[in-house]
């Protein structure tokens, strides 16, 4: 078995990788039958040089390759026919942008394993790179924090080394006794715990957080039992909203409520389009609306953060909107809530989100794709010889047109 590491095709160049150096070797003296290739590239946060340091060899052409491997979608013209691809293929939901690429998928044969797919019998994700989102969507809302009310100034995320530069960066900060939200519980939520945790600020419960004044920065955790209610009035049931959301309203924005009540916002729930928004444009236009800082790590363009317009950049992270006037004015102006929607997040800190990644890529995955499938590479498979599999025979009509 041959696993080829291919560069990254997608403009603008993503700088993570789906194996380290060193976890390509500890693959390499594991499996003795196994072979790794690596394309050459410049712009990988691993550069060739360390890979051939772990005894990776460098290949330019991968056609002898069995399994290749990436992390964003490849190119159309890149792809080789009748091979077996992992990467992020953002075809799931039907995206219109890649639509071509699942066509072209399909045509050549190839048996497509999307990152995202890849399950455990309750059909939870096993492998991402969410911790990383949520680790640098905190710091850069304290960044944005921190420039929004010239408190401090911090390093922008990408150009830190690494987790430890960035945890040291935030010895910098030095925030009032302002409130801060976290919505989620996953492991995009998770990540932005550890920010916080760096920073040593104060958790509290949300019956904290809504009627008590602080003399030092806290921050409150929100699951969407806390700020959702069914509609009829009765109690909460998880099963219910995972299934139904529109039966619900949200109460976020409630008089009274975390909207009221916060400063910072970050956002790293994940939003079903059936569910309701977390507030409307109409309610942040509300006197007693305070939120002035909202890292949106979610991302999801007019979802469930209305005043989340666009994505925004690695490079300029930052942009205004102004609740009274609906428009995008400057990030850091006293009239607007500054907005930090930047839809790739990881890529910050690619390292350390490569590593996190790899390890449990070999972990939770690389046993079943090398071994005996035990189910968990036939669920994450979209297409197979030319059709698609039964899970993702919804895709029909979107890869035909």
């Amino acid at each position: 078995m041959k696993i080829g590491i291919i560069s990254e095709g997608k403009m603008p160049h993503d700088k993570r990788v789906p194996l380290t150096p060193v976890q390509c070797k500890y693959l390499l003296e594991e499996y003795s039958d196994l072979q790794i290739a690596v394309q050459p590239c410049p712009y990988r946060c691993y550069t060739d040089d360390e890979y051939k340091s772990q005894g990776v060899n460098l290949q330019a052409d991968l056609t002898d390759c069995d399994i290749l491997m990436g992390v964003k979608e490849v190119p159309v013209a890149n792809l080789i026919s009748e091979k077996k691809y992992l990467f992020f293929s953002h075809t799931i939901k039907k995206q219109p942008y890649n639509k071509k690429l699942l066509q072209k998928v399909l045509e050549n044969k190839i048996q497509l394993i999307d990152y995202e797919c890849l399950v455990d019998e309750n059909f939870n994700r096993l492998i991402g790179f969410g911790r990383y989102a949520g680790i640098v969507g905190a710091y850069n809302g304290i960044m944005g924090y921190g420039l929004k009310y010239a408190m401090f100034n911090l390093k922008a995320a990408h150009l830190c080394h690494d987790k430890k530069e960035l945890f040291k960066e935030l010895e910098k900060v030095n925030l009032p006794n302002i409130k801060i939200v976290i919505t989620g519980g996953g492991r995009v939520a998770n990540g932005a715990l550890e920010t916080l945790g760096a920073l040593e600020i104060r958790k509290v419960t949300p019956y904290e957080f809504l009627n008590y004044t602080f003399r030092e920065p806290v921050y409150v955790q929100l699951h969407s039992k806390d700020f959702h209610a069914l509609k009829n009035g009765s109690g909460w049931n998880s099963t219910e909203f995972y299934h139904h959301p529109e039966l619900f309203n949200c109460t976020f924005s409630d008089h009274g409520s975390f909207a009221d009540n916060c400063d910072l916002l970050i956002h790293c729930t994940y939003w079903n389009p059936k569910a309701p928004v977390l507030f409307t444009k109409e309610q942040m236009k509300g006197p007693k609306f305070k939120i002035s800082v909202i890292a949106d790590v979610t991302c999801d363009i007019n979802g469930s953060v209305p005043s989340t317009t666009h994505s925004s950049t690695i490079e300029d992270k930052f942009y205004g909107y102004n609740p009274h006037t609906g428009s995008e004015d400057d990030a850091f102006a006293s009239s607007t809530i500054t907005i930090m929607a930047v839809d790739n997040l990881p890529c910050e800190l690619p390292r350390d989100a490569s590593e996190g990644f790899g390890k449990d890529l070999m972990e939770k995955v690389i046993p079943s794709l090398l071994g005996d499938d035990n189910g968990l590479i036939e669920k994450g498979t979209i297409t197979k010889d030319g059709k698609l599999t039964s899970r993702f025979e919804y895709l029909s009509d979107y890869a035909s047109d």
